[in-house]
Formats: structure tokens, C-alpha cells, sequence
């Protein structure tokens, strides 16, 4: 059994139960919570199984290991983080495209708070779980976005924007806040973060990404 796959049918096995079934929901959820407040290398299986109220045996039933744990929620995280990436229409108006997709990342941050800090925490221990998938697979799907963005560009129905840093941008100005919950908060005295925050992006980009006019002879 590959280490982050969980039992499953195959040929010749029963498929799961529902007890099955939610037990490794269970496991999935604990393990997120404790990656998302300790980080991998801060994380226990005993933690994990503490959290999902399951004996370590029981956890290590359904994964073999903390990593393979870890790694099946990174591979869920990176498949629903990337989706409406991969949504972006070319045929689509280019402003409404990319607003769309600030929109939908902003409410992931909102959303999905923990899952956005189990990504981040990875990134910056190096990526050593999903080097491989950020080199090829997120690195084709940017890239393939990217020369859409540059298509608008030179058709002149966007502002002079570099497509990479503009992807950046959105990553960073959308999950800062959940990555960095505690301090916006802190700085807010308290106010819910995403209050204004859609309207402030909404303003920002739209004004980024609409094209000048050319100057007056």
C-alpha cells in the first residue's frame, strides 16, 4: 500500500464500510487540526489519534504513518486550492475572469483556514511532501494560466500586468488572511478580517487590471 493511500477497494477487496469510511474522515480531520497548529515536524500520530478519539493501532489501520496522513491531505488540499485556477476562461471576459478567481481564493482563506496554514507551514519546511507536484504539475498548470493572462494583455483588454506576479499577488493578498490570521485580528481589535476585505481586493484589482487609455497627442 502506497503511504498516502488509505485502505480502499481493489481487486478482490470489500470496499470500505461506512464505519470505515468515517473513521478515516475522522483521522483526516484530526490530523488536520494538529498539522495546521504544530506543523508536521511538531506533529504526533499520538496527537492525531488523541484528537480523532481512535487508538493508535486503530489510526494505523487506515495510514500507515503520520506522513501518509499528511500527504493525503495535502494532495485533497492542493486539488480543491487549484480548481478554480484551472477554471480561468479564456473565451471569459479577462477582468471578470481573474476578479472570479480573487474572489473564490479569498473565500477559501475564510473558509479553509487550516488547510491554507498546512500548505503554508510545507512551503516553508522546503515542500519535501509535494516538491515534485509544485515543479511539474502546479508549475504547467501557471504556466498555461500565465499565457492566457499575456493573451488579454497583448490584446490590449488588460493593464500592462507580468502574468506570473500577478498570480502571486492574488496567493499572497488573498491567504495572508488566514496564514496570518492572528496578527490581522490582533491589528483589528477584533473585527472579523474578511469584513471589507472583498471590496478592498475588488477595488485594488479591478484598478490594476483595467487597461489606461493612451495618452493625448
Amino acid at each position: 500500500m502506497d503511504d498516502a493511500t488509505p485502505p480502499t477497494a481493489g481487486a478482490g477487496d470489500a470496499p470500505m464500510t461506512r464505519i470505515q469510511k468515517r473513521n478515516r474522515a475522522t483521522i483526516l480531520r484530526a490530523g488536520l487540526d494538529v498539522f495546521s497548529a504544530h506543523g508536521f515536524r511538531g506533529s504526533t500520530l499520538d496527537q492525531i489519534s488523541q484528537e480523532a478519539g481512535l487508538s493508535k493501532p486503530n489510526l494505523l489501520y487506515y495510514f500507515p504513518s503520520k506522513e501518509a496522513i499528511h500527504v493525503a491531505l495535502l494532495s485533497a488540499l492542493m486539488k480543491n486550492w487549484l480548481a478554480p485556477l484551472r477554471a480561468l476562461d479564456p473565451a471569459g471576459d479577462p477582468r471578470e475572469e481573474l476578479m472570479r478567481y480573487v474572489r473564490a481564493k479569498l473565500a477559501m482563506s475564510r473558509e479553509k483556514p487550516k488547510e491554507s496554514r498546512l500548505f503554508a507551514n510545507e512551503v516553508l519546511q522546503g515542500a519535501p511532501r509535494i516538491s515534485d507536484h509544485l515543479q511539474h504539475d502546479l508549475k504547467r498548470l501557471v504556466d498555461e494560466k500565465a499565457a492566457v493572462i499575456q493573451n488579454w494583455v497583448d490584446q490590449g483588454r488588460l493593464a500592462r500586468v507580468h502574468p506570473y506576479h500577478l498570480i502571486f499577488s492574488i496567493w499572497a493578498m488573498t491567504q495572508h488572511y488566514a496564514d496570518f490570521d492572528v496578527q490581522v485580528r490582533a491589528i483589528l481589535g477584533g473585527e472579523d478580517p474578511f469584513d471589507g476585505a472583498e471590496q478592498f481586493l475588488d477595488q485594488l484589482f479591478s484598478r490594476l487590471l483595467t487597461p489606461q487609455p493612451p495618452p493625448r497627442a
